[in-house]
Parts: C-alpha cells; sequence; structure tokens
C-alpha cells in the first residue's frame, strides 16, 4: 500500500475563478431576497431605495479596494485577523480574531441558516412545540429576552445545514471550493434570469421606479436615521466580500488572485443586486414592495402565478446554502490563524492529517454558529453582526494608512486609487453609520458590544499563561 505523507499545513489549491465564487457566494444569500422588502418599508421612495442599494454597493467596494492593498502585501492564512496584527498589534488582531467566532461570521452564519430553514418550511411541515417552551425565554442584560425554542423548525433545519456543509469543508478545501463555484455561478444565473423575465413578461411600469423623488412627511422628517436603517440592511446583503482573505493561504498566486478576487467578485455583486432591485420595482410599485416581505416571491408570482413562491424558495433554499458554505470554508481560518498564534484555544491550529484541513476550528465553530440560531430571528441576528462587522471594516480601511506609514517600502501589487480620499471616504461613512446604529438601534448593538468584550478574559488568561511559563 502506498504511504501517504499526513498533511501538517493548509492545501493551496483555490484559483481566482474560486477566489471570485467565494466573494460573490459569500455576498449574495438570504438578503437580497429579504431585505428590500424592509427598506422599502423605511424608505417609501423607488429612486430613495436605488441609491441606497448602489451607494452601499460603491461603499463596499470601496472597502474591497482598501482589503485589496492589504491583501496583496500580506498572504497569509486567516486574513484581516493577520492584517490586524501588522496594522495594530496582537491586542486588537486577537479582538477581531475572536469577534468573527463569537459575533460577525458565526453570527451570519446563524442568520443565513435561519432564512436557508425559513424557505425550507415552504416545502416541508415542521413539528410545533408546546406552548410552554415557545414561551421558555433567557434574559440578558441590555439586549432584552431571548426565545431559544420560538421558531424551532427552522432553527432546527438551520442547525442541519451547518453540520452538513461543515462536513462538506472538513473533508478538503479543494473540494468545498468547487461546491461553491458551482452554486454561485447557478444562483447569480438564477437571479439574472428571474430579473430579466420580470422585464420582459411582468407587465410593469417604468413609472414605479421614479416618482419624481417625492419624499412622504414621515420619512423627509426623520430621513438621515431611516438612510441609516436602509443603508443597514444593503449592508447586510452585501456582507461576506471580504471572506476570501481568511483563505489566502489556500489561494494560487495569492498576491494577484485575492486582490482580483476580492474587486471582480464585489462588481459582480453590486451589478446583479442593481438589476433585481430595479425589476422587483418594475412589477411592484414601492407601496406594495414594502408589504411583501418575500419580495422576491411576491415579485416572481406575477409571472409565474402560484407556482411563483415555489420557484424563489428554491433559489432561495440553493442561494443560503452557498453563502453559508462560503462563510463555513473561509471563516474556519481566522481561528485557525489565532489560535496557531497561540492566542486561542491549541487544539483549534490542529491540520487534518489525511484532508489538510482545520478540522477541529472548522467543528468548533460549527457549534457556536448553531447556537447562535438559538437566540434569535433572522432580523435579530442580523442587526447585531452588522454592528460588529462595521467596526472593524472601518478599522480595516484605516490600516492602510497605517501600513503605508509602518511598511512604506513594502511591495504592493495593487494600490488604492485615488489615495488618500477614498479610504478616508470609507473610514468617515463607517463610522457614521456606527454612530448612526448605537442611536437607532442600541439593544443590538449592545448584543454586539457584549460579543466582543466577551473574548477579554481568554486575551488575558492566555498573555497571563505565557507570562508565567516563562
Amino acid at each position: 500500500m502506498k504511504n501517504i505523507t499526513p498533511k501538517t499545513e493548509l492545501v493551496r489549491g483555490l484559483g481566482l475563478i474560486s477566489a471570485m465564487m467565494i466573494v460573490a457566494g459569500s455576498m449574495i444569500g438570504s438578503g437580497i431576497f429579504r431585505k428590500p422588502a424592509t427598506m422599502a418599508g423605511q424608505l417609501m421612495s423607488p429612486e430613495l431605495l436605488l441609491i441606497v442599494w448602489l451607494v452601499a454597493g460603491l461603499i463596499t467596494f470601496i472597502g474591497a479596494l482598501c482589503n485589496a492593498e492589504v491583501a496583496g502585501m500580506i498572504n497569509a492564512t486567516g486574513g484581516q485577523y493577520v492584517y490586524f496584527r501588522e496594522m495594530y498589534g496582537k491586542f486588537t488582531s486577537y479582538l477581531y480574531g475572536w469577534s468573527v467566532f463569537a459575533v460577525i461570521q458565526t453570527g451570519s452564519q446563524a442568520a443565513i441558516a435561519y432564512v436557508f430553514g425559513e424557505y425550507l418550511g415552504y416545502f416541508i411541515s415542521y413539528p410545533l412545540l408546546p406552548q410552554y417552551l415557545k414561551d421558555f425565554s433567557v434574559y440578558v442584560p441590555i439586549v432584552g429576552h431571548i426565545y431559544p425554542f420560538l421558531e424551532f423548525g427552522p432553527k432546527i433545519a438551520a442547525i442541519t445545514c451547518i453540520v452538513f456543509l461543515t462536513g462538506i469543508n472538513y473533508i478538503g478545501v479543494v473540494f468545498g471550493g468547487s461546491v461553491q463555484s458551482v452554486i454561485t455561478f447557478i444562483k447569480i444565473g438564477s437571479i439574472v434570469l428571474l430579473a430579466l423575465l420580470l422585464f420582459v413578461f411582468g407587465n410593469g411600469s417604468f413609472n414605479n421606479i421614479y416618482h419624481d423623488f417625492a419624499l412622504k412627511p414621515e420619512v423627509s422628517t426623520n430621513l438621515f436615521a431611516l438612510i441609516g436603517l436602509a443603508l443597514a440592511g444593503a449592508f447586510w446583503a452585501y456582507d461576506g466580500w471580504n471572506n476570501l482573505t481568511f483563505v489566502s493561504g489556500e489561494v494560487k498566486n495569492p498576491q494577484r488572485n485575492v486582490p482580483l478576487g476580492l474587486l471582480l467578485g464585489t462588481m459582480i455583486v453590486v451589478a446583479v443586486y442593481m438589476i433585481v432591485n430595479a425589476a422587483y420595482l418594475y412589477v411592484l410599485p414601492i407601496n406594495e414592495m414594502a408589504r411583501s416581505p418575500l419580495v422576491a416571491a411576491t415579485a416572481a408570482e406575477v409571472i409565474f402565478g402560484n407556482y411563483g413562491a415555489s420557484i424563489i424558495s428554491i433559489a432561495v433554499i440553493v442561494s443560503t446554502f452557498g453563502a453559508l458554505n462560503g462563510s463555513i470554508l473561509a471563516t474556519a481560518r481566522v481561528h485557525y490563524a489565532l489560535a496557531k498564534d497561540k492566542m486561542f484555544f491549541g487544539p483549534l491550529a490542529k491540520v487534518h492529517p489525511r484532508f489538510g484541513t482545520p478540522h477541529v476550528s472548522l467543528a468548533v465553530q460549527g457549534t457556536w454558529s448553531c447556537i447562535l440560531v438559538m437566540t434569535g430571528s433572522f432580523d435579530t441576528i442580523t442587526d447585531y453582526v452588522m454592528f460588529a462587522a462595521w467596526l472593524f471594516y472601518m478599522l480595516g480601511a484605516f490600516g492602510v494608512f497605517v501600513l503605508r506609514k509602518k511598511m512604506p517600502d513594502a511591495k504592493r501589487p495593487y494600490k488604492v486609487i485615488w489615495y488618500p480620499f477614498l479610504p478616508a471616504l470609507f473610514v468617515i461613512v463607517s463610522l457614521l453609520f456606527l454612530i448612526n446604529t448605537i442611536i437607532s438601534d442600541t439593544s443590538n448593538a449592545a448584543m454586539g458590544a457584549i460579543l466582543i468584550l466577551l473574548g477579554l478574559p481568554i486575551y488575558f488568561w492566555k498573555n497571563y499563561r505565557k507570562e508565567t511559563t516563562r
């Protein structure tokens, strides 16, 4: 029998197409099917809705530009965790790595999986729990009551999906990357096809898209806060663009393919989102869109009748499945890098001897994501994820300035255009977004902050152990 050398390092097996599909596939999940209705209800203006989607996309693209410069400089598994270590030192990098584990990525996985479970419920009937279990709650200071057994059917389906995809990525990054590419091609194609069908056969009106920018009084008097809330929804739909950096140590020719993957993948998603939102508005006036929580299904019913909801439900299931796979594949590498630096629990740095994957990191990540599924519904989870995520997105963009000063002579295969204006713009917008979130959505911002701060005891314990073992 041929002897197989046990693997001790992660496998560099992802090409440019896989890199692009990790970016696009991680971004296109549940948000584009759920958030447009919420945003329409907040803004009540089709022009403003499309502008918010475009602005959020451009801001996301600027974030990707900033990230691309750093990704071209630093080639290491762990992505932004490693970048923060170079920018700000081990404390900030640890806090980011912990936050990715505690809330940013695992919370995102929980939310995406929850929507997967919701739409799967269109085809299967979930068993109902007794009322006393539904009413059971756990009180968290500042945040309020959490009901773990409410909507238990979708939660169980979500947990099952997380476990399954964790297993897929357990057995190999190339296999996981191939699954990601295939699913992402399918869902991009299906969304674009839906948009084209709505324009061609939807019997709608372009007057639904343009209303002379007439704003309702309740919107105009609270415009800044409402735009902030709508941006939060759009940012959620665009989130995941940085997942590629987490696996940069497993990308072929990373100095070229990681920046290109970031930029091309983000551009694809911005284009797809603008097209499909215009198509939604073409067949659904803004008032009707606001009353349609599952807006894609409502739009599809215009063409396909009663079959529309079924078709869109299948599309959402495929889309969320792909986004969840991309997140699981990428995120486990952050915990792996954190543990490898002896800043987290040691076993998470292990590489599977046969599959060459961070198998312990994957298993622990999957377990915590399943726990987060039990803490709340889609909107609750996404709101506290976004506060934590954008805090570090802001620091990442500011880090471009830091590295230009600390490492002026470092080789930069890609430099962010219009420096320093674009990175500064991203930092300012991120700061305003965070301030608006704290003011208008205090409890969910508090939940994100609490989950970040929970990592401090581990940090101080690890540093204490290092000092005492010298």
